[in-house]
């Protein structure tokens, strides 16, 4: 079975090396055209690009997905199947060319989560668990048809990028397990419209959405769990802030405490050496790892050595 993958990002790559890895045939792979980054803006591979390299594969980068050219190289690989991880929206063009069609892995259960950001929503939102499900890709973006599915635990002190490292591994297995069904053909496909019937549970699904600057300011009003887990939900990145000193603070590491007390929500309590105390409705939020504006991330002791809040 002939395959092509189409993703961008290191949370694709895993994907494509376990297909390797269990000898599938992908036949060449799509990612993002090489961009110009750092200090010097010197062009940049993807994750994907350069796994692809490395191991040999054909690339294709268009910078546009319904280029004449593009489509028909596409087309010259006559691939029965394509897998496609973190990229950017398909074309029907694209994504119904394959015999087989398109599959993809996202990292959620759906019909729950669909959107850009399910693995910092789950987190933000305080579930206990998550997952990754591969299924078809059709027109409305996460809506089709469910193959495989496989729960991950989130733990209490899970934050983003752990969370990312263990949907990463689980998805890449849960890909692999779902082409081989699709080869022996003992898959049971399950339409998500039959997990959303009537207006209420499609009103009663959880979304993920791309996450702006505003999702990442801290309102310190709300309850210390609230809090504790939008700053675990955006860590590493793109990270939770609050402003201190008309500066912005980036926390990345926190613990909370619920407790009783009398001062106004956002007060900053601080023995000048070794804690910080942001103050929230039921307690409060000790940080342990941050960033000022214009600082690196360091550790709070550190901080405190060098700044007075």
């Amino acid at each position: 079975m002939k395959i092509i993958f189409l993703g961008t990002p290191d949370f694709a790559v895993a994907t494509l090396d376990a297909m390797v890895q269990h000898q599938l045939n992908v036949v060449a792979v799509v990612t993002a055209p090489d961009k110009p980054a750092g200090r010097g803006m010197k062009l940049q591979q993807s994750a994907v690009k350069k796994y692809a390299v490395e191991h040999q594969i054909p690339v294709l980068q268009p910078e546009k997905l319904k280029n004449e050219e593009f489509l028909q190289a596409l087309k010259n690989y006559q691939a029965d199947l394509q897998v496609v991880v973190a990229f950017r929206m398909l074309p029907e063009v694209v994504w119904n060319m394959p015999p087989l069609g398109t599959i993809n892995v996202h990292a959620s259960l759906l019909p729950n989560y669909r959107g850009a950001a399910p693995i910092n929503w789950a987190i933000i939102n305080g579930e206990a668990a998550s997952g990754v499900t591969t299924f078809k890709l059709k027109h409305e973006i996460d809506t089709g048809d469910i193959l495989l599915q496989e729960k991950v635990i989130i733990t209490e002190t899970d934050n983003a990028g752990i969370l990312h490292d263990k949907l990463m591994t689980t998805g890449a297995q849960l890909l692999v397990k779902t082409i081989d069904e699709i080869r022996n053909n003992t898959l049971k496909i399950i339409p998500q419209t039959s997990l959303t019937t009537g207006d209420e549970n499609e009103m009663s699904l959880k979304h993920a959405p791309k996450i702006f600057t505003e999702t990442c300011k801290i309102d310190w009003s709300k309850s210390s769990i609230e809090v504790y887990n939008l700053i675990r939900g955006l860590s590493p990145y793109p990270a939770a802030f609050t402003t201190v000193n008309d500066k912005k603070m980036k926390l990345f590491e926190v613990e909370k405490m619920i407790a009783s007390h009398s001062f106004e929500p956002g007060y900053i309590e601080t023995d000048q050496k070794k804690y910080i105390r942001f103050y929230c409705a039921d307690g409060y939020i000790s940080v342990k790892k941050l960033q000022l504006e214009g600082k690196t991330q360091m550790l709070v002791e550190d901080f405190l050595r060098g700044n007075k809040i």
